[in-house]
């Protein structure tokens, strides 16, 4: 299963030909039962992107109502959607001109959570705008690519000044055995590093955001990769181990489970 909608419709070729211009922003999400975890994090971040790149603002309830229509059309209340906002009269030599916005939505099958311990390889690099969920994917792909072929499972990123910052397409939270530290490197703040966030401070449990220096590593113990698609334990990060990381799962999993399904 995978199909792509444009406004509402069935995508043609010349409204993915758009595409092709590699301007505009995105956001990704998984949904059950017509409901998404954390949709209102999805919506501020599509309305910030569209308010940033095109100047202008998006009608939520109108995509909500294309978001229920491509499942309809596909006819399951389960999958994985992706929603693209760019235009098909953006001309990149007068980027200034005001143009209206179209909206793609894929729709894909589910993606199961994932368990599996994966060992990173850091990586000197910075995204470029990134608070923004742009459609400047190659770096990221490129170094998880990297990453397999030197033995490793993905890539963490490491900034100009040697922290720690994010994944190729998630964050990352660390354990000290006594708190949760979330890496504070410019990065893309993703919906679930916030929905667990939220879920440890309304249990009261302990936290900080703050820089992690990758020369800083040994001081935890634990380590956890997290996205729409969920979360999962990180073994390593070059030669540091994480024996821990399983333990550090199983605390933030149940958190994650008690943040409630927005209906679509």
């Amino acid at each position: 299963m995978s199909r792509i909608f444009c406004n509402g419709y069935e995508a043609t070729a010349e409204a993915l030909a758009a595409a092709l211009t590699n301007y505009g922003h995105f956001t990704s999400m998984q949904v059950r039962g017509s409901a998404v975890q954390g949709l209102d994090l999805h919506l501020q971040r599509l309305q910030q992107g569209t308010q940033a790149l095109f100047s202008s603002g998006l009608d939520e309830a109108q995509l909500r109502g294309w978001l229920r229509a491509a499942l309809a059309a596909c006819g399951v209340v389960d999958a994985s959607l992706r929603i693209t906002v760019l235009s098909r009269q953006f001309d990149f030599r007068q980027p200034l001109s005001p143009v209206p916005v179209d909206v793609l939505v894929s729709v894909a099958a589910p993606v199961p959570p994932a368990d599996r311990a994966r060992a990173l390889c850091s990586v000197a690099y910075s995204r470029e705008m990134p608070h923004l969920k742009h459609l400047g994917t190659f770096a990221l792909f490129q170094h998880r690519r990297q990453a397999l072929q030197a033995g490793y499972d993905d890539a963490v990123f490491v900034d100009g000044d040697g922290h720690v910052s994010e994944g190729t397409t998630w964050n990352l939270a660390l354990w000290d055995g006594r708190r949760v530290h979330w890496p504070q490197a410019p990065a893309l703040r993703g919906t679930t590093e916030q929905l667990l966030m939220d879920g440890l401070a309304s249990q009261g449990g302990a936290q900080t955001r703050s820089e992690v220096a990758l020369a800083a590593l040994d001081q935890f113990s634990g380590a956890i990769a997290c996205n729409s698609a969920g979360i999962w334990p990180i073994s390593r990060i070059d030669r540091q181990p994480f024996p821990d990381s399983a333990s550090l799962l199983a605390m933030l999993r149940p958190l994650l489970d008690t943040r409630p399904w927005q209906p679509l």
